[in-house]
């Protein structure tokens, strides 16, 4: 299992940061995990989200972190396809990949705010035709061709995209999915996985079995899987620091999903265990609920490392480590980073 990190630029009023701090903070986070050999760098994309993300241009970001990093793949986590145009996404990954000589990995998806789709003039109901579109646009461009293409959404004749990206045939491309049969269409489309942090692992475990058993690609599937995640040498400081975190986090992420969640549960209802993680989200989020239901991990690195085996177990090929959920002050984040990567990911290498 690979190690990544994952940011969406939180900006929390209890950690007290300037956005400029936060932007210099997160880019040295990544520089670290450069050095310390974590895999991938991801990026999310959310707008018009006051604390919870000012991340609304990850591809500038990543622009200026390919001039600062060195080995260190970069990921869009992700592009939500019914907002931009697929020519315009196609030039930005051109671009950061040969920026970045050859790094950057795309993440697709669907995004899932009623705002954003709003505020871009987008019905929400045309968002699984504008992604499939996009993805037909993206593949094409990256023959070098021009590409002709005639959808519901988009029209192109003989549009010569450039440039093109370094990487042959393509940056590896993922998708983020929500329902049980968006998965299987990630799989179909021989893509890989991203599985978001706002449902219960039991949940998640499903999906994963669902991804598994539609693949039919050539190559092994991938399955990454963003977990806020807080390892420190002492267990009890990383949970003293997590319950303020984590517990934010999870609080500020179900003011717009939570409704999503629960047009899900009908898809899932054959999981005993919904329904006491149903019954316990009624009594508020707190660090213990998150914990029993697999929805962060926290401790020492030992307590860390038996945590994620589950995921491993499961399936998982990258967990994408959101440390503190990016609710923590720089150097709390820099010191787990050091802790995973010298006492965490050392036991997954060994296998």
């Amino acid at each position: 299992m690979e190690f990544d990190i994952f940011h969406e630029i939180a900006m929390p009023s209890f950690v007290a940061r300037s956005e400029s701090d936060a932007y210099a903070d997160i880019q040295a986070e990544i520089e670290l995990a450069d050095q310390l050999e974590f895999r991938c760098a991801w990026l999310a994309e959310h707008h018009f989200r006051r604390q919870y993300s000012h991340c609304s241009k990850p591809e500038l970001v990543l622009a200026a972190l390919s001039q600062r990093t060195q080995r260190i793949r970069l990921g869009m986590g992700i592009f939500p396809a019914p907002y931009h145009h697929p020519v315009h996404v196609a030039e930005s990954i051109a671009t950061l990949d040969i920026l970045s000589n050859g790094r950057i990995e795309v993440g697709l998806g669907r995004g899932f705010s009623l705002d954003e789709y709003r505020a871009f003039g987008v019905d929400m109901s045309d968002s699984r035709s504008l992604s499939a579109e996009m993805l037909e646009i993206l593949r094409t461009s990256f023959t070098c061709k021009p590409v002709s293409f005639h959808g519901v959404h988009h029209r192109l004749d003989h549009v010569d995209i450039l440039p093109h990206p370094l990487q042959t045939p393509h940056p590896p491309l993922w998708s983020a999915a929500l329902s049980p049969d968006s998965f299987a269409w990630v799989a179909q489309q021989g893509l890989g996985m991203l599985a978001g942090p706002f449902k219960p692992w039991l949940m998640t475990k499903y999906d994963i079995k669902n991804y598994l058993g539609a693949w039919g690609g050539a190559t092994p599937p991938r399955i990454g899987m963003a977990v806020s995640i807080l390892c420190l040498p002492d267990g009890k400081r990383a949970r003293q620091l997590a319950k303020q975190s984590l517990t934010w986090y999870y609080r500020e992420l179900y003011k717009t999903t939570l409704p999503l969640l629960e047009k899900l549960y009908p898809s899932y209802e054959h999981l005993r265990e919904l329904g006491h993680f149903r019954e316990f989200m009624k009594l508020g989020i707190n660090l213990t609920l998150l914990e029993n239901f697999g929805m962060v991990v926290v401790g020492t690195p030992a307590e860390c490392t038996e945590q994620l085996r589950k995921f491993e177990a499961a399936g998982v090929t990258h967990i994408l480590c959101s440390v503190g959920a990016g609710a923590v002050k720089t150097e709390v984040a820099q010191e787990s980073l050091r802790c995973i990567a010298a006492e965490v990911m050392p036991a997954f290498r060994q296998e």
